[in-house]
């Protein structure tokens, strides 16, 4: 399955946040739209970055005053994006390499498209099974 399909039925919406926002900022929106990670945009389609709730861990892991700190300044910076065409297969195996659990979907020019999280992907593949399963079992009581 490619990551185009997953974008088809979850949307395309994506969360962002800008750079001069702040980390209290990040955790109010994380909390109210229920998601674990921004884009950090100054445009809602170009990336600057990504922050997610380990990002926000770590900031705060020096004090509450990192609530005042920029978003820029705790934001993962090298953002892993993945093309629309690529397989869930594919993404699962960045996801794990990289150890991330967010991956921007881009088009050719790097402009945001949608996002993809592992949940995402974990629903993909547990219906690819089911699916599978179905037809097997289809298979066997019906005799092809």
């Amino acid at each position: 399955m490619q990551l185009a399909a997953i974008l088809a039925s979850k949307g395309d919406f994506v969360a962002t946040i800008t750079p001069e926002k702040n980390v209290a900022d990040v955790v109010a929106m994380l909390t109210d739209i229920s998601v674990g990670a921004l884009v950090v945009s100054d445009d809602g389609r170009s990336i600057a970055g990504i922050v997610s709730e380990r990002d926000v861990v770590r900031a705060l892991a020096s004090g509450a005053s990192a609530l005042t700190n920029s978003v820029a300044s705790i934001m993962t910076h090298q953002v892993y994006c993945a093309p629309p065409d690529a397989s869930v297969d594919d993404l699962m195996h960045l996801m794990t390499d990289r150890r991330i659990r967010h991956v921007p979907i881009t088009d050719a020019d790097g402009l945001l498209l949608g996002i993809v999280s592992i949940g995402d992907v974990v629903k993909s593949r547990l219906s690819e099974l089911e699916g599978e399963r179905a037809a097997l079992l289809d298979y066997i009581t019906q005799g092809g």
